[in-house]
């Protein structure tokens, strides 16, 4: 294992510096965040200075080292994040790129590259959350065609998205995890209805998504009939693999505005909270170390992660290690935030507070932190299953 970088891997870093600081004063003002077409052309706007830049393919096509150097570059200069074009950058791009057929990667795989189509997750149900297999909407076959009927909730940016990751039930018969598709679902389609979420910190990113015999065709279908549960651990794999990398730059960002707020407001004269933040400092070192160890392992020629196994770039269980840690790390951090801000915690102008409430649900989001153990347990430790 190598956690240095080449002369080769250097060059990109300082090539895309020098970039992002001509690109970034160009950007317009941030929409509010409540201004959901806003928000949509304003990252798709950013994804599209990227891809004439030549750099929108570093998710899909660059090393996973060349990604690393990207994500933590582009959050170091405060550029915009992919926002509503996460899933298709990120999930859905990444798992069509790898499973996909030629024709398939054809269609979706440039419109995301070129900041042309949204993506949402239509991956939980009420019922079927941490157990995720245990999900019940239907798809019958129709000769070329599949009819879905049921919901699914929790579905990021499903209101303005083009197209979802959908999961659904091609075998009732089947054992859970066997009788599962994966299709690409147009979220244009008749009988699809959106229902905003709203969260504790007031915003809508989330939707519950009815399906009333909405009907998507079979060459939609990425993978085999009843293979989905596979193709979908490949989706996970990413979405705990390199995913939360601008994250984890941008927590030790917060983490060094925090400890001046403190040394700013007297709180740091609390060897309690002195001890604390200096806590987090090596826990989050920790974590991007983590990170570099999870890339290097899935640059060698025998990396990949479930479902791929040997395949390189795919990220493998050890995801789950940096999610599991990162996810009680980051409430952590906002904790402390709030320590140091004390009452002005209360206070959802103030900064950080949002984030905090945001944090709590990453022990939940991308698979449960008892998930995670789970997997932890059997694929890493090789312990029995409960």
């Amino acid at each position: 294992m190598d956690l240095s970088y080449t002369p080769e891997q250097e060059e990109f870093r300082a090539r895309l510096r020098e970039w992002l600081v001509k690109a970034l004063p160009a950007l317009p003002p941030k929409p509010s965040p409540d201004d959901w077409p806003g928000r949509r052309a304003y990252d798709l706007g950013w994804q599209r200075t990227l891809y004439d830049a030549g750099y929108a393919d570093v998710h899909w096509d660059a090393s996973p080292t060349m990604r690393l150097i990207f994500l933590e570059e582009t959050e170091t200069a405060g550029a915009p994040y992919v926002g509503a074009n996460f899933v298709g950058l990120l999930h859905a791009g990444p798992t069509i790129a790898a499973e996909g057929t030629a024709g398939q990667r054809d269609r979706w795989l440039p419109s995301i590259l070129r900041g042309e189509e949204v993506w949402c997750q239509g991956f939980s149900e009420p019922d079927a959350g941490s157990d995720l297999a245990s999900l019940r909407t239907r798809a019958r076959r129709d000769g070329d065609e599949y009819v879905v009927t049921g919901s699914k909730i929790w579905t990021s940016h499903a209101e303005v998205a083009d197209w979802c990751e959908l999961l659904v039930r091609t075998d009732p018969a089947a054992p859970k995890h066997r009788g599962i598709s994966w299709l690409a679902m147009p979220m244009d389609a008749p009988g699809v209805t959106v229902r905003p979420l709203r969260t504790l910190a007031g915003s809508t990113e989330f939707a519950e998504v009815f399906l009333d015999e909405v009907r998507v065709p079979v060459a939609n279908r990425v993978g085999e009939e009843n293979d989905g549960w596979r193709v979908t651990m490949v989706t996970l794999s990413f979405e705990r693999g390199t995913a939360f990398v601008g994250e984890v730059v941008a927590c030790r960002r917060v983490l060094g505005e925090i400890a001046r707020e403190a040394r700013a407001n007297g709180r740091w004269d609390d060897s309690g909270v002195r001890r604390r933040l200096g806590r987090l400092y090596a826990e989050f070192r920790a974590l991007w170390r983590l990170t570099q160890w999870n890339v290097s392992e899935g640059e060698a020629p025998s990396g990949g992660g479930p479902g791929a196994p040997g395949v390189p770039g795919v990220p493998g269980v050890g995801g789950s290690v940096f999610k599991l840690r990162y996810s009680r790390a980051r409430q952590e951090l906002f904790d402390s935030a709030a320590e140091v801000l004390g009452v002005g915690a209360l206070d959802l102008e103030q900064p950080w507070v949002v984030d905090r409430l945001s944090s709590l649900s990453y022990t939940i989001a991308a698979g449960t932190s008892e998930i995670q153990r789970n997997i932890v347990a059997e694929r890493i430790l090789g312990l029995p299953k409960g």
